[in-house]
């Protein structure tokens, strides 16, 4: 393959030959519906594999094909546990082909991040690998394109500058949960930042940000959209913040300055909240990733967002940074030579994923049936009640069998409050969410024991693969319960996937309230009067439960609107650096 590249007699040939050694190796001999996987991900495009038919095996076809061709080749996972999971799992396969196999995580320095880009093979997240690239861009300077980056190469100082590089290029990129990476995070900008000198004055600019907005009446002064996560700042509120303001010197006496720092704080003590966007851990503000409900310790939210936050947790200030580089997931995965993809959930975003990236999606058939049962949707008035009804649920399962129990929650907050709920009836539970991360490989691993009682962020959403005892099956497998609908329908679906996987049998069903944030943002009266009457008691209504997904599609129909209007103010920007010799 070397010689004559991936011609189709011998992308024939080489998958036999990887589905052999995985055979031996693992045990584990490709199914025909992951060999038609391989195949469409070879091709680039997305192949649309259900929940639990077995992606990670699958990764394997094209991913050592390339690589034996002698292409850099790129495994690209959501987070940290995946990537050292779905990479420790298979390099067994790749060793035996005589290929070598990195692990990029978090905490590794740019020597071992420099070994780890080196090998054949290498598995890392979307983040790690796109930040790892803007280092490299700002390493490279003036010499960031394929032109400028082919004349270095003749220059002496190449060396010094070609050396201290990571990545060996963007050559041929598969990566697992496609739409949640491409579409999901699409609109979260990676920015780098360095350290600038701390000053005394920025300090105390947000501390009397902060105290300023404690004069500032809601609906008076501001409104908030919450669904948008934006703040207007009305006319009241405008000149009450300029009567506010003209003692506290001159960099409050810019009209534009003035009102950011006020929207800013504004925005911190409004619509970010703690234990769902971030928890404060030994003192300091740690993000929580939205998508994965992970802890992100390394990232910091810009324009003085994260030091307003950490004056409203009475945390020390951290130094304000300043922004050396910055790109989109949807800018930066273009870049491959070749992009392929993998997911459950793409039919959604089938168009999207046509006309961004220019990958046709393509369904494979499931291996076996599945034998997923669908137990409806219970809705509740209040939040209490909801919380109320699900351990009622619990203890009545429990009562009739000893299958193991998931409840997916959307924050670290629900899934402590529900914890405490438990705690109190006596029902032994484990939880997994941002605070208990580093035990995740023990929670997964003991979820499908039987009788045991799993709570869980996102954390246990996308890639987590729960393993059934094998008395657990012929109880009816696991039972997933899903307390709240996420602004995706594919992260939903995602989390019913965790049970009734490769044939096994399993069960979900989801139970609600009206005061879900879905339909608190702006919903919640057109259902109640549509309804005419409060709800006395939960209760199961499809026509209820229909008009609450139309909420959550038309959230995702306006999340899809701001992907767009991103990426064309992206490439508008790219455009304009590119025409001042400027690179992002």
């Amino acid at each position: 393959m070397l010689r004559e590249g991936m011609t189709f007699n011998l992308t024939i040939e080489c998958f036999a030959l990887i589905r052999e050694v995985a055979g031996r190796e693992l045990g584990m001999w490709h199914f025909d519906s992951q060999v038609l996987g391989g195949l469409s991900i070879l091709h680039g495009t997305i192949g649309q594999m259900q929940t639990g038919e077995g992606k990670t095996l699958t990764a394997t076809l094209p991913v050592a094909a390339a690589a034996l061709a002698g292409v850099p080749t790129h495994v690209v996972t959501v987070n940290d546990y995946l990537t050292e999971r779905d990479a420790k799992l298979m390099t067994p396969v790749y060793q035996r082909l005589g290929l070598s196999v990195g692990i990029v995580i978090q905490g590794l320095q740019r020597g071992e991040r420099q070994q780890q880009y080196a090998r054949d093979i290498v598995y890392c997240t979307n983040n790690e690998l796109a930040f790892d690239y803007l280092k490299d861009s700002i390493q490279l300077g003036q010499f960031n394109d394929s032109l400028q980056l082919h004349a270095l190469r003749s220059l002496p100082k190449r060396d010094s500058v070609l050396g201290n590089l990571m990545l060996r290029g963007l050559h041929f990129a598969v990566v697992d949960e496609a739409d949640g990476v491409f579409m999901d995070e699409a609109t979260t900008p990676l920015v780098i930042s360095g350290e600038t000198t701390p000053q005394q004055e920025q300090s105390e600019l947000y501390s009397q940000a902060y105290g300023l907005i404690s004069h500032l009446q809601q609906g008076r002064d501001f409104s908030i959209h919450t669904s948008m996560r934006t703040v207007d700042i009305l006319a009241s509120g405008e000149e009450l913040i300029q009567a506010k303001t003209q003692n506290l010197g001159p960099l409050w006496q810019a009209r534009i300055r003035r009102l950011e720092l006020a929207r800013q704080a504004l925005t911190a003590e409004h619509l970010f909240i703690k234990d769902q966007h971030y928890l404060v851990d030994e003192g300091k503000v740690v993000i929580i990733d939205e998508h994965t409900g992970r802890r992100m310790p390394d990232r910091t939210w810009e324009r003085g967002l994260h030091q307003l936050i950490e004056i409203k947790e009475g945390c020390e200030l951290s130094d304000p940074r300043e922004t050396l580089a910055s790109i989109s997931f949807q800018n930066f995965f273009r870049y491959y030579h070749h992009l392929s993809g993998m997911t459950g959930t793409a039919d959604e975003v089938k168009s999207e994923f046509w006309r961004v990236y220019g990958l046709p999606v393509v369904d494979v058939p499931t291996h076996k049936k599945s034998k997923r049962v669908h137990l409806g949707t219970t809705i509740s008035a209040s939040n209490e009640q909801k919380w109320l009804t699900i351990v009622a649920k619990i203890s009545a399962i429990r009562k009739q069998s000893s299958r193991p129990i998931m409840v997916g929650t959307q924050s670290l907050k629900a899934s402590e409050r529900l914890s405490s709920l438990l705690a109190d009836k006596n029902i032994e539970h484990q939880v997994l969410n941002a605070r208990q991360d580093q035990t995740e490989a023990e929670v997964v691993e003991q979820a499908g024991h039987k009788g045991r009682v799993t709570i869980a962020t996102s954390m246990a959403g996308r890639g987590t693969d729960i393993k059934l005892e094998s008395e657990v099956e012929a109880q009816g497998g696991l039972h997933v319960i899903i307390t709240g609908l996420h602004d995706s329908s594919r992260v939903d679906r995602q989390l019913e996937g965790r049970s009734a996987r490769q044939g096994d049998h399993g069960s979900v069903e989801y139970i609600l309230s009206l005061e879900e944030e879905i339909i608190t943002q702006g919903w919640r009266k057109v259902l109640q009067l549509l309804f005419y009457a409060p709800i006395p008691k939960p209760l199961k209504n499809r026509l209820l439960f229909k008009c609450i997904r139309r909420c959550q599609h038309h959230i995702e129909r306006r999340q899809q609107q701001a992907r767009k209007q991103l990426l064309q103010h992206d490439e508008q920007q790219q455009e304009v650096l590119s025409f001042s010799s400027q690179q992002v």
